[in-house]
């Protein structure tokens, strides 16, 4: 299938590793090109310069307010049009109620919920018909997971403002999709699964709650981004995939 990704230009944050860099890596071998983004410099930079030319890296921060207005601009200055943005970011900490501290809670709240809303903003700004704004969530958008409890107050309410962004900007023709890993094995999960003490017993265990008993790879959740954030899924919006080897029963 042609996706029709060819020349189409999208913004990935968070992409200098893990679900984010897989994501950015898929487009640009579709043939998209990519502004990718993460709060070291030299990283970013890194991983652009192994998606090749079609890709630039920038530092930025998606907590700072004036990271997502600098995006848009970079990247119709770069490539001289912008089709989509793919909103990623690091984990917050992990920990349970009485764990985390109002500080925790302020910066991921600044990163993971407010960056992101600001992202979305200016992009749409921004796209014509045809855009697409995608969230990276998690499957804790339905269910909590032991553990993190930041993540599980923060992460529904940000898929709640992105079926509310749906409905706005669908008269426009512009989509806004979220994707919902789960254990896909990542540098963030297999460190969720090292805080057990036990991680290769963690891996099991959740392994064997998986339909198809084994962790997801970056590759895999990568396609499926590719896929979403393309004109081939014209049709699709306000949907909240999860990308979890159907670890979630629910209809």
């Amino acid at each position: 299938m042609d996706l029709g990704l060819k020349d189409r230009v999208y913004i990935v944050t968070g992409a200098t590793r893990g679900l984010g860099f897989a994501s950015a890596r898929e487009l640009t071998a579709e043939g998209a090109k990519v502004v990718l983004t993460g709060r070291d410099e030299k990283r970013a930079a890194a991983a652009a310069a192994e998606l090749g030319p079609d890709a630039v890296g920038l530092a930025a921060d998606n907590a700072d307010a004036g990271s997502a207005v600098r995006l848009v601009t970079e990247a119709k200055e770069r490539f001289g049009r912008l089709d989509g943005i793919l909103i990623s970011v690091g984990g917050p900490a992990p920990g349970g109620a009485a764990d985390n501290t109002d500080e925790q809670w302020t910066a991921a709240f600044d990163s993971v919920f407010l960056g992101a809303v600001r992202l979305a903003r200016a992009a749409a700004e921004e796209l014509g018909e045809g855009g697409v704004i995608g969230f990276v969530l998690s499957g804790s958008v339905h269910e909590p997971i032991p553990g993190l409890t930041i993540s599980n107050g923060l992460r529904p309410g940000l898929a709640g403002f992105a079926k509310s962004l749906s409905v706005e900007l669908g008269p426009r023709g512009i989509r806004v999709i979220g994707l919902l890993p789960a254990r896909i094995d990542t540098d963030r999960v297999r460190e969720l699964d090292s805080l057990s003490g036990d991680a290769v017993a963690a891996r099991a265990s959740h392994e064997a709650r998986i339909p198809l008993r084994r962790y997801g790879t970056p590759e895999e959740f990568g396609r499926t981004a590719a896929f979403f954030l393309s004109p081939a899924a014209s049709y699709l919006t306000g949907v909240m995939l999860p990308v979890d080897g159907g670890f979630r029963h629910g209809f």
